[in-house]
């Protein structure tokens, strides 16, 4: 496998071609972004620790009968990923109130909902990732109702795993972002990643913020945390 051309970037992530079109490299880097990258800053090593946490998730997406992008890991920092067809839209699965949903409905950080919340976005950064509704999405042909409807059945399931993966590292997962695309059969598949940067996980013990929170929040030591994430998802057996 040889790694070709730039195909995409963001700040903390590139994207390049190989040379089989079935497959692209993602590559993690030591940067971290919050508030549409208003606010960014230089970790060393985080795009390693990144790389490897979302290896193993992603393959626990895979046991538990997922579909998802991730092919192997290549090195330190990159993953070889299957190509694939973004679908524009993230869903974020709330099991506790945090971040936007307290602040925008004035509730209580940490409360338990009495069913988790399932929030739609629409991925256009010139728009903000704007959040938007079921028939929204149907409205702007971004998926067919059949498509969304698996997509959130893909969320729901992907909640039930990774809680259960986290809360046997003593982790609480307080929320989470998936984005999906289509694969070279059409199927839907799980991509991008799934790593602090994309969770908040607090520790279950002590509520401890062990995510990207600590960065948008100055709350300091984020590195010692991603990696205390790591270590204790490895330490686990799946």
């Amino acid at each position: 496998m040889v790694k070709g051309e730039l195909l995409g970037e963001s700040n903390e992530k590139l994207v390049y071609a190989t040379d089989d079109p079935g497959k692209v490299v993602l590559s993690f880097q030591d940067v971290a972004s919050a508030y549409n990258n208003v606010k960014t800053a230089l970790f060393p090593g985080k795009g390693a620790v990144d790389n490897r946490i979302s290896a193993f998730l992603m393959d626990c997406l895979q046991r538990g009968g997922l579909g998802t992008h991730f092919i192997s890991l290549l090195g330190e920092r990159e993953q070889l990923c299957r190509t694939c067809t973004l679908i524009p839209l993230e869903v974020v699965s709330r099991n506790l109130i945090a971040g936007s949903l307290a602040d925008r409905l004035a509730l209580d950080e940490g409360a338990k909902p009495s069913v988790p919340i399932y929030d739609l976005y629409y991925k256009d950064a010139a728009l903000g990732d704007p959040m938007i509704n079921d028939t929204q999405a149907l409205a702007l042909d971004i998926v067919t109702g059949d498509e969304l409807s698996a997509i959130y059945g893909m969320a729901r399931k992907a909640n039930s795993i990774l809680t259960d993966v986290f809360k046997r590292a003593g982790i609480t997962l307080v929320d989470f972002k998936l984005e999906f695309g289509k694969d070279e059969h059409g199927q839907i598949v799980i991509v991008d990643e799934i790593s602090p940067d994309t969770c908040r996980l607090w520790d279950a013990a002590t509520g401890k913020k062990l995510d990207k929170d600590r960065f948008r929040h100055d709350l300091g030591n984020i590195m010692p945390s991603y990696e205390e994430v790591l270590h204790r998802l490895e330490s686990i057996e799946k």
